[in-house]
């Protein structure tokens, strides 16, 4: 796969990580288990911090793997709330690997769009819509 030359967005990344050797599947690549698990992960942070409390994933509305995520990559997670219902929250993760220390290259390696509730502690719906 080419590999297109990008830059890190100029924001600071919900999440980093570099995955490790346990975390790749039977062609060596790293597993997209892993990779759905940290974007929910990333687009839980905003929707809790726009939430201002506890939520739940309810939908992955899209999920797009562009290119492969090898081990000693570091993957940055971006994530933006999109939209804001009444208790629903809908997050935009966009997710680049640096790799080739010695020769760097950012590449975009997965897009997503997850939608979560806000929720009070009994598990029921919260209203997020007044919320600034």
């Amino acid at each position: 796969m080419s590999e297109e030359k990008l830059c890190l967005p100029d924001i600071q990344p919900t999440l980093r990580v570099v995955p490790m050797p346990a975390d790749v599947n039977a062609s060596g690549d790293i597993f997209g288990g892993w990779v759905m698990s940290q974007v929910d992960i990333a687009g839980g942070f905003a929707a809790m911090k726009r939430a201002r409390g506890r939520i739940a994933t309810v939908a992955v509305n899209a999920f797009q793997f562009k290119q492969p995520i090898s081990v000693g990559d570091v993957v940055s997670f971006y994530a933006e709330v999109i939209r804001v219902g009444r208790t629903s929250i809908t997050v935009d993760v966009q997710v680049y690997a640096e790799r080739h220390p010695a020769d760097p290259v950012v590449v975009k390696v997965t897009e997503a769009t997850l939608t979560y509730v806000a929720t009070n502690l009994d598990g029921s719906k919260r209203d997020v819509s007044l919320l600034p």
